[in-house]
């Protein structure tokens, strides 16, 4: 349904009674699951240009669960084209990210259910599906290396067929993104084929694969069909072993109590998304830019990107890396969201039932390489240590030693500590059990000689006070009491200077009594 004709409906139905609204509702349903339908069957990767303007000129928040049924129903009768319909999915899922989501989730059901049912058929069009949508980067590797470990965990001459198969579709990308994972597969494949447990026939399959990896003939995307910049893909995280929710809702006639609001929504939407992708070069450099900006914060909005979906993402890469350099080089890839990603890795260290070294090793690595990162883990430090009160302890003793990993290795200034205030009224059982362990694990790295330097060189009023006393010796008591009494002389020294002080005060003698 053009724009043209959409309105003059629109104006029909306003003149109309609730039942007729209801009848142009479903008239308007129809044909966007015939367009869709159309679209998606006509796609070629010739004709991917010309196609994908067709494509988001129909309503794709609401026609989404009709495009992924209609997408998985066509690779499943043609799996031949699996490539094409995942390059248009990376062109939709780079503007509709939810799009992108909704089809992996409906993917992984099916491919769940081809598993258990011993599918043969649709379980080799999930895992094809999946493959390519790695390739264009709609989905992470991770979910790769999930089905290769779930294929060759019990190898039988399907499942080895089916992972054979896989890796020849996208080994070239998992290669590139994670080769020790690739390494373990074709350890295991190697293992297989020495067992000499499976079919002949199967058995000729993995010596092709190595034939083939040894070759670097792996298939790549072709160049028709690499439509997305890098810096536009927008790569989801989900898992085999994820509860997932197909909607399928979402591909059945509901009454929308603001259809009309939606609709012309999404008009607007189509207006700024259109031209941006046809390339329109004649437009004025300054407003590209800001029509750019505005149609990000348009989609995000519509997606429903929200920070949950976020923090999802962050908690995968950090506990699916296989080591502190990958999980550090994947979420240096996440721009703009630097406090939320200290947080969440913060999280991750504090829910271990012991310390984990590895989630200081992937904060310490963002540190040295983001100033940015730097400066959120600054203020988590700040907004933790006022909220320690709240922590129970194996989360407390956990970021303690988090904290004095960074301080210790200077990926933390050490100016962080000043939001320490060491006195009897000011610090609780918490602040002190987190001081405590602090500090115990600073001495460890550093030894107190060195502690005690670092300690000195900087100004720490507020750690070693100096306005009274009684807040002197509180100090002194505590750092004694830890066993860290090394890192007290200077205070000691100033105590005892003013106790010399007042005794000297006490001992004048005033003249006027004389």
């Amino acid at each position: 349904m053009s724009s043209g004709e959409f309105f003059v409906a629109r104006a029909m139905a306003k003149e109309t009674s609730d039942e007729g609204r209801l009848e142009f509702e479903r008239a308007s349903w129809n044909a966007l699951r015939k367009s869709i339908n159309g679209v998606v069957n006509k796609v070629t990767a010739t004709n991917m240009r010309s196609v994908v303007p067709e494509m988001f000129a129909e309503n794709l928040v609401r026609g989404r669960g009709l495009l992924c049924r209609s997408l998985i129903k066509s690779q499943l009768a043609s799996p031949g084209f699996t490539d094409v319909f995942a390059a248009l999915v990376s062109v939709v899922n780079a503007k509709f990210a939810q799009v992108g989501h909704l089809l992996l989730r409906r993917i992984i059901l099916q491919l769940q259910r081809a598993y258990k049912r011993n599918d043969k058929i649709q379980l080799v069009a999930s895992v094809k599906f999946i493959a390519h949508l790695l390739n264009q980067r709609v989905v992470d590797e991770l979910i790769g290396l999930e089905l290769l470990t779930l294929l060759l965990e019990k190898p039988t001459d399907d499942s080895v067929e089916v992972a054979v198969g896989f890796v020849a579709e996208c080994g070239s990308m998992l290669q590139d993104l994670c080769p020790k994972g690739m390494n373990g597969a074709f350890e295991r494949l190697r293992g297989i084929l020495h067992e000499g447990d499976i079919d002949k026939r199967v058995q000729f399959l993995i010596e092709g694969l190595f034939a083939l990896r040894k070759a670097a003939k792996f298939l790549i995307v072709r160049p028709e069909l690499d439509l997305v910049e890098e810096d536009d893909q927008f790569t989801h995280q989900v898992s085999l072993l994820d509860e997932m929710d197909g909607d399928s809702a979402l591909d059945v006639f509901r009454p929308d109590p603001q259809f009309v609001e939606n609709e012309k929504m999404y008009e607007d939407l189509k207006k700024q998304i259109l031209p941006d992708d046809s390339g329109d070069e004649g437009e004025d450099e300054d407003s590209e830019d800001g029509d750019e900006e505005e149609d990000d914060e348009q989609i995000k909005d519509e997606t429903g990107t929200d920070l949950a979906n976020l923090r999802r993402t962050i908690y995968l890469t950090i506990n699916s890396s296989l080591d502190f350099e990958e999980a550090g080089h994947k979420l240096l890839k996440i721009r703009g969201m630097e406090k939320e990603l200290c947080i969440m890795l913060l999280e991750c260290c504090g829910a271990q039932t012991t310390y984990i070294r590895y989630y200081a090793l992937v904060g310490q690595r963002l540190c040295m390489i983001n100033r940015n990162h730097q400066e959120s883990f600054e203020k988590c430090f700040a907004d933790l240590y006022s909220m320690i009160h709240r922590l129970e302890t194996v989360k407390l003793t956990n970021v303690a030693k988090f904290f004095a990993h960074l301080l210790a290795t200077d990926a933390l200034p050490w100016h962080v500590l000043a939001c320490i205030h060491l006195t009897e009224e000011e610090t609780t059982s918490s602040s002190r059990i987190f001081l405590k362990i602090l500090f115990q694990e600073l001495s460890q790295h550093l030894g107190i000689h060195l502690l005690n330097q670092r300690l000195s060189q900087d100004s720490f009023e507020s750690i070693f006070p100096k306005d009274n006393p009684k807040n002197t010796r509180f100090t002194i008591n505590f750092f004694t009491s830890i066993g860290l009494g090394g890192i007290t002389e200077n205070p000691r020294e100033y105590l005892k200077n003013m106790q010399n002080e007042g005794k000297q005060k006490k001992t004048k003698i005033n003249p006027r009594f004389l």
